[in-house]
C-alpha cells in the first residue's frame, strides 16, 4: 500500500471550481449566484503577504509606483460563443463601464477573445500555440482545458512570487501557500486558482420527483435500480414521452457514474476523458483501472443499460445523436430526466422563468440522484478545475495581472464582468439577493451567460440569485459536505511522453466499446461485450500505462 500523505492535502485543499464543466453557455446561467458547495475554508495567506497588505492599508496602494502611462488593451480568452445582436450590445455596454474603472485605476481595458464551443479544445490550443500576442489572460483548467500540457509546452508564462506580489497583490494574499503549490509545474507557478468559489460539478440524474413518488419511490430515486423503476413507470404512464432524450456523447459519464456508485474509486483528473485511472478512498495512491479489474460490476452495468434500451429510455438512434435539446425539454415538461452536474440541478430545481414545468404543473418537483450516492463516494473539485494563466506570448503580462487582480477582487469590476450592469441585467433585492429587472429578457440581457468568467470567481463578492431554491440547494450541499473528500491528486501532473500513443489507442477502444455498453447497443451477452472491451484495453497497452502512472504517482506521494 502506498503511503497516504493526506495530512497536508485533505486539511488544505478546498472545494472550489469551474463553471460549466465545459459544455455550453447555457450552463453558466445555471451556476449564477453563490452556488457554493460548502462554506469556503480558506487557509490564511502567508505572513509576508498579509503583513505587507496590512502595513499599506490597501494592497493596491503600491500600484501608484508602477508606470501605467501607456494605455493598454488586455485580451481575455475564454471558452464560449461570442454573443450577437442586442445581447452583444448589452455585453459591450457592461464592458464599457468596467473599462472606465480599469482605465481610471490602471489605464487599461479588457476585451474578450472567444473560443467557440465548436471544436473548442483544438481551437483553444491552436490559439495559444501561435504566441502572437493576440491573447493575454487565458482561462484554463487542469482537467478539461489542458492547463498542464500548455504549461509544459511553454504556452503559459512563469509567474514568480515577486511578480504576483507586485502586480496581483490581492490574489497573492488570498491564495494560501498550499494552494500556490498546487499551481506549480516543475517548481514554477503557472496558474492562479479559482479557490475561493465553491461549487459542485459531480454528475447525476435530475428527474421528476413527483413522478418518482407516483412510481412508489416515496423517498425519490436512491439507486440505479430505482432509476430503472422510475423509467419503467414513466414509459408506461406517459408512452409518448422519451424519458431521457440523451445524445450519444454521454457514455463515459454514465460509466464513470456507475463505477462511483458501486465502489470507492477516486479518479485522477486529466489523463483521459473516461477518467480511467485512480485509487480508492482507502488506498488513494495505489493506481488501478476499474475498467479492467471490476469485471462483475461492468457486466451488471451492461445488463442494466440493455434493459434501459429495451424500456425505451432514449431514442433508438441515440448513438447518432450528437446534439440534444433534452435540458430545455426538461424545463418545459417534455422529458422525465436530465443527466448533468449538481450546478445544473440547482437551476432546474428552481422555479425560474425558464422552468415553465412548475407553472404548468403545480405538483411538479425535481430530485437529484447523484453518482456515488449509494456508496457515499463523493470527491470535491480540484482547485485548478478553473484557473487563470498569462499567455507567454503576451507583450504586457504585468498589466494583465493587474487587470485580473481587479476583476477578481474589486466589487464593481467583478459584478460588471460576472453579472452585467445593475439595473439592466440584474438588480439587488431588499434582502440582498440578485434578481432580474422587470421585463428582463435572457436572450438580450444575460451578460453572465456570455462573459464566462470561470477562472477567478470569488465567494466574498458573489450575490446569491433570488430565483434559486436555496433551501433544497443548501440541504444537498450539506449532505455532500458530510461525506466528501477533497481531491487528493492536486500535485500530480502526468508526464505522458512515453505513453501518449498507448493512451490514444485506449481512448479509441474506450469510445468504441463504452458507446455500445452504456446505451445497450451491443450484440451478444453482457459478459461477452465486457470481456471484449477488457481484452481490447489490454491489447492497447492499458497495463503499461497503469504501471507508468503508478511510477510517477510514487515519485510525488511516496511508496512503501
Amino acid at each position: 500500500m502506498k503511503k497516504k500523505v493526506l495530512a497536508l492535502f485533505l486539511a488544505t485543499t478546498m472545494v472550489a471550481g469551474m463553471a460549466a464543466c465545459g459544455s455550453s453557455s447555457s450552463d453558466t446561467a445555471a451556476t449564477t449566484g453563490n452556488d457554493s458547495a460548502a462554506a469556503s475554508e480558506e487557509a490564511p495567506a502567508d505572513d509576508a503577504a498579509s503583513s505587507d497588505s496590512a502595513s499599506t492599508g490597501d494592497a493596491w496602494d503600491a500600484w501608484s509606483d508602477i508606470d501605467t502611462s501607456e494605455h493598454v488593451v488586455i485580451n481575455y480568452m475564454t471558452t464560449g460563443d461570442k454573443p450577437s445582436g442586442e445581447l452583444l450590445a448589452t455585453t459591450e455596454a457592461a464592458l464599457a463601464e468596467l473599462n472606465d474603472i480599469l482605465t481610471e485605476k490602471i489605464n487599461a481595458e479588457l476585451q474578450i477573445y472567444y473560443i467557440s464551443w465548436t471544436d473548442y479544445l483544438s481551437n483553444y490550443n491552436l490559439t495559444l500555440a501561435q504566441m502572437d500576442g493576440s491573447v493575454d489572460l487565458v482561462g484554463t483548467a487542469s482537467d478539461w482545458l489542458d492547463a498542464w500540457p500548455n504549461a509544459k509546452n511553454g504556452a503559459f508564462l512563469e509567474l514568480s512570487e515577486e511578480m504576483l506580489q507586485t502586480y496581483a497583490p490581492k490574489t497573492w494574499a488570498s491564495v494560501s501557500p498550499e494552494h500556490w503549490e498546487l499551481c506549480k509545474y516543475d517548481g514554477e507557478i503557472y496558474l492562479m486558482p479559482e479557490d475561493n468559489y465553491a461549487q459542485w460539478t459531480n454528475h447525476g440524474y435530475i428527474y421528476r420527483l413527483d413522478w418518482a413518488k407516483a412510481a412508489g419511490l416515496a423517498d425519490g430515486v436512491q439507486s440505479w435500480e430505482d432509476m430503472t423503476t422510475y423509467f419503467k413507470y414513466v414509459k408506461e404512464t406517459y408512452p409518448d414521452i422519451i424519458p431521457w432524450d440523451s445524445d450519444g456523447t454521454q457514455y463515459a459519464t454514465m460509466a464513470g457514474g456507475w463505477i462511483a456508485s458501486h465502489s470507492d474509486y477516486v479518479s485522477i483528473d486529466g489523463i483521459n476523458a473516461a477518467a480511467m485511472w485512480g485509487g480508492t478512498r482507502d488506498d488513494l495512491y495505489t493506481v488501478y483501472s476499474p475498467y479492467v479489474t471490476d469485471t462483475d460490476s461492468l457486466v451488471e452495468f451492461a445488463k442494466m443499460m440493455k434493459e434501459w434500451d429495451e424500456i425505451g429510455v432514449w431514442q433508438t438512434d441515440v448513438l447518432n445523436n450528437t446534439a440534444s435539446t433534452n435540458r430545455d425539454d426538461y424545463r418545459v415538461g417534455k422529458v422525465a430526466a436530465e443527466q448533468h452536474h449538481t450546478q445544473t440541478w440547482t437551476d432546474l430545481v428552481s422555479h425560474t422563468s425558464q422552468n415553465t414545468i412548475y407553472q404548468d404543473d403545480p405538483e411538479a418537483e425535481s430530485g437529484f440522484f447523484y453518482f456515488g450516492q449509494e456508496t457515499g463516494n463523493v470527491t470535491a473539485l480540484n482547485i485548478t478545475h478553473g484557473a487563470m494563466a498569462v499567455s507567454a506570448g503576451s507583450a504586457k503580462p504585468e498589466r494583465a495581472l493587474m487587470v485580473y487582480d481587479m476583476i477578481r477582487n474589486d466589487e464593481q469590476c467583478y459584478r460588471l464582468l460576472c453579472y452585467g450592469q445593475e439595473g439592466v441585467s440584474w438588480e439587488m433585492t431588499d434582502d440582498g439577493m440578485r434578481a432580474t429587472p422587470e421585463g428582463y429578457n435572457a436572450d438580450t440581457q444575460n451578460v453572465n451567460g456570455v462573459t464566462n468568467f470561470w477562472w477567478g470567481r470569488n465567494d466574498d463578492l458573489e450575490v446569491r440569485a433570488a430565483d434559486r431554491d436555496w433551501d433544497k440547494i443548501d440541504a444537498l450541499y450539506a449532505e455532500y459536505d458530510g461525506i466528501k473528500i477533497d481531491y487528493p491528486y492536486g500535485q500530480f501532473i502526468l508526464n505522458n511522453d512515453s505513453i501518449q500513443s498507448y493512451i490514444a489507442n485506449i481512448n479509441e477502444v474506450t469510445t468504441n466499446y463504452l458507446k455500445q455498453i452504456a446505451f445497450g447497443k451491443y450484440s451478444g451477452t453482457a459478459e461477452e461485450i465486457v470481456a471484449e472491451f477488457q481484452q481490447a484495453l489490454k491489447d492497447a497497452g492499458i497495463d503499461t500505462v497503469t504501471e507508468e502512472i503508478q511510477r510517477q504517482v510514487d515519485e510525488v506521494y511516496g511508496a512503501e
